[in-house]
């Protein structure tokens, strides 16, 4: 259990950290290209070296993800054919391309469409090496160490990262390649992607990359964490995923996304900021301020009875009275007799509302 528990929270960090930029870079979709169209590279690497945990995997499949990036690259910068476009021409075609050579060459070896397109995390614990007497799982010494390189990246080219996410302009002008930068970044995808194939395979990576991240985004606007929000969202969403797989006998990985899924629903729903139910709450304050503001300025001219100010503004009686109970509440205005008299405080509100 604790090793597919740490796997799984080692790829949830890996990919949440690379992922957070593709976020805010809004090139998501670009990270769904390259966790497909890396396939190729897998297949041919596999056939050569008949391994799926060698080095020269995870460089075919690099390579692949890079040409991925540069064939996209090019077919923007004809100008007639925008992004989503070029990405919808391309992942297919070298997905495909990856499928077919599975079909083909691989049917009868160590590597099946199963392997690579869902992954299997529950296998994770039989993989082993021995380091040092130690016997540690592949996949969560591969995907530790993808996490660390990765945390290493952002750490070292933090400065750049951001200039080139944020403004292109600038960290052009002061020396910073966006173009190195954005490359960097996708061989870094490319190499997460990769990591994460034996895990949560190349479908479900594409969660694993981009739902924290969007969750953090939600919640957050400053940068550092929404790394570590986007990290800890992973993390416990992979591990909530397992826990689910175990009570209803599912796919782990599956599990898993599907509480990433989960996570970004209640997110959307209930952030603060840009929740759906804080965007109504703070959309119904706004209203209830400006109709206070409304009222407490229509009493500054002259004391009123309710039906006088709601005959001046031409609203329902119903809810003048609501308003003016809010307003007697945090001082606005106060009753003398039948009428309603603009207090200090309420006076103090407009002109603030007004600044």
């Amino acid at each position: 259990m604790w090793v597919i528990l740490l796997t799984g929270a080692a790829a949830a960090v890996a990919c949440a950290l690379a992922g957070t930029f593709l976020v805010l870079r809004r090139m998501s979709l670009l990270g769904d290209a390259i966790s497909h169209a890396v396939l190729p590279g897998i297949v041919i690497a596999f056939l050569l070296t008949n391994s799926v945990s060698s080095l020269p995997v995870v460089l075919g499949a690099g390579a692949v993800g890079l040409f991925t990036v540069f064939l996209i690259e090019t077919l923007r910068r004809t100008r007639r054919i925008k992004e989503d476009a070029a990405i919808a021409v391309v992942f297919p075609a070298l997905f495909a391309l990856g499928v077919l050579l599975l079909a083909q060459y691989a049917e009868h070896k160590d590597l099946d469409q199963d392997c690579v397109l869902y992954g299997e995390i529950a296998y994770a614990p039989l993989d082993t090496v021995v380091i040092g007497g130690l016997e540690i799982a592949q996949p969560l010494l591969t995907l530790s160490i993808v996490a660390c390189l990765n945390l290493l990246f952002v750490v070292v080219l933090y400065k750049e990262l951001k200039l080139a996410t944020f403004d292109a302009a600038l960290a052009a002008t002061l020396g910073i390649s966006p173009v190195v930068v954005h490359y960097l970044l996708m061989g870094v995808v490319s190499l997460t992607t990769v990591a994460s194939f034996d895990s949560v395979g190349a479908i479900l990576v594409v969660a694993f990359l981009i739902v924290p991240a969007a969750a953090a985004h939600l919640l957050t606007d400053r940068l550092p964490v929404m790394l570590a929000l986007a990290a800890l969202i992973g993390v416990a969403c992979s591990t909530a995923g397992y826990f689910l797989a175990r009570a209803i006998d599912a796919s782990i990985a599956g599990s898993m996304a599907t509480a990433m899924g989960a996570a970004f629903l209640l997110v959307w729903l209930f952030a603060p900021r840009e929740g759906i139910f804080g965007r109504l709450i703070r959309r119904r304050r706004t209203r209830v301020s400006f109709a206070q503001a409304l009222i407490v300025s229509r009493l500054d001219r002259a004391p009123a009875t309710p039906d006088a100010v709601a005959s001046d503004l031409a609203w329902p009686r119903r809810r003048v009275e609501e308003v003016v109970e809010t307003a007697l509440r945090n001082g606005f205005v106060a009753r003398k007799g039948t009428a309603l008299h603009a207090t200090r405080a309420g006076l103090a509100f407009v002109q603030g509302a007004l600044d």
